[in-house]
């Protein structure tokens, strides 16, 4: 485009996102303030790029679309909504890093399990069942029903 916008072309080619994607966030009122020119055309320019940046992000760490309406809804407001977009995104942040909480801890029990596979390979014997973080071991009808698995 000669006035410096984009196309929805130029943008999906810049952002990666396709074309369909980028008709479905406008349609869902997800990308405020595309224009269009003349020819009816939208134009885009570098704040959708960062819009779409955000609007990745965002699902990316699992907001719902409809938790972005009420956050586009609330930029379309102005000024005057400062506050409750901080608001919002702060609380969608906490969520986020509970969320990864969580992940740490999955990643743990996995890790920890590879490393068990990984003494069992080495060793040639099954080696002691880990206990769990809590303190507590495997209840015993689980190391009976794994013991069983393992002569078959």
């Amino acid at each position: 485009m000669s006035d410096g916008g984009l196309g929805i072309g130029d943008l999906a080619a810049r952002t990666g996102r396709s074309v369909h994607t980028i008709r479905w966030y406008e349609s869902q009122g997800l990308m405020p303030g595309v224009a269009r020119d003349a020819g009816g055309r939208r134009v885009y320019h570098a704040t959708h790029v960062s819009w779409l940046e955000l609007i990745d992000r965002l699902r990316t760490t699992g907001m719902s679309v409809a938790q972005m309406h009420e956050y586009t809804a609330l930029v379309r407001q102005g000024r005057s909504s400062l506050r409750q977009r901080k608001e919002l995104l702060e609380a969608h942040r906490a969520r986020a890093e509970a969320t990864i909480a969580q992940w740490r801890q999955s990643l743990e029990l996995i890790d920890g399990k590879i490393a068990f596979y990984d003494q069992w390979l080495a060793t040639g014997q099954p080696p002691p069942l880990p206990t769990l973080h809590s303190g507590t071991s495997i209840p015993p009808a689980a190391t009976s029903r794994r013991r069983r698995s393992e002569n078959r």
